[in-house]
């Protein structure tokens, strides 16, 4: 999505390895490097956590071995940073849905910090992905024009400039944000209905909860287990009753949208719970 929308996202923090302002320009408070792990370490703890991640989404649905990725990193062009310089997105098929996930917010971190980078990767599931852009099994590259994938990548880069959202996951369970300037986007523009656009030009959506129907939290990476974070996009009403009622608003529409059929899915067909 890259520019096309404006961010807004509960307060930024900086991203890992961004500089603290009381020390970055040297002086007495100035921390000393932090250790770097032996490239080989690193590469292994890198692979095993791919090939545990592998694992994890082919017991959910047929993994496309071809990932969505880019010939030059955002992070190289100013975009923000993940744990690696790796940053893709997977595309997994199950019957009637798709899935899209970021892939690389897990990645071990390059120092001895023991942390599998963010401790997440997200993940939009939909079966609204219109037919010319989801493509066929063997093919992703139609995916890159669809409305799920340019907002994932949107919302991948809000995630990544504020360092990752697992621990706040953890403390509250759900989060919501929102995506202003709408009608500068391409595919979400042309593609999402209406309804799920505010007066404002703004999209909702909610982070963690619905739980998926199918275990969110990889155990068998080298360090910390991975949370899969869904990502479920809202309709303008159903924004403007979180934007009005706060956290036991967010509490109650995370409770009637589980209770859907949907579920976790983005459900571009339903009609609002409020």
């Amino acid at each position: 999505m890259a520019g096309s929308f404006l961010d807004k996202l509960f307060g930024k923090k900086p991203a890992k390895d961004s500089p603290d302002p009381a020390t970055a320009t040297g002086g007495e408070g100035e921390q000393p490097p932090t250790p770097k792990l032996d490239a080989d370490v690193h590469e292994k703890a890198c692979q095993d956590t791919q090939a545990a991640m592998d694992r994890h989404w082919s017991g959910i649905g047929q993994v496309e071995t071809d990932v969505i990725a880019y010939l030059i990193p955002p992070a190289f062009q100013g975009g923000p940073a993940w744990p690696t310089i790796r940053q893709a997105y997977r595309v997994v098929r199950r019957p009637g849905s798709i899935i899209i996930a970021t892939d690389g917010m897990s990645d071990p971190y390059d120092d001895d910090s023991g942390e599998n980078g963010f401790g997440m990767e997200l993940f939009i599931e939909t079966a609204d992905i219109p037919a010319e852009f989801a493509g066929t099994s063997g093919n992703v590259a139609d995916l890159k024009h669809s409305w799920a994938f340019e907002m994932l990548e949107h919302l991948a880069g809000m995630i990544a400039r504020s360092g990752g959202i697992r621990d706040r996951l953890e403390e509250i369970g759900s989060m919501s944000s929102e995506t202003p300037g709408v009608s500068e986007s391409h595919a979400v523009a042309a593609q999402v209905p209406d309804r799920f656009k505010s007066a404002d030009d703004s999209i909702g959506v909610l982070f963690g909860l619905p739980k998926p129907d199918f275990p969110d939290l990889v155990e068998d990476t080298p360090f910390r287990p991975v949370r899969l974070v869904p990502v479920v996009v809202i309709t303008a009403a159903e924004l403007e009753f979180v934007r009005a009622g706060g956290p036991d608003a967010r509490h109650d529409l995370v409770e009637r949208l589980a209770a859907l059929p949907s579920g976790h899915r983005s459900d571009l067909k339903r009609d609002s719970v409020i």
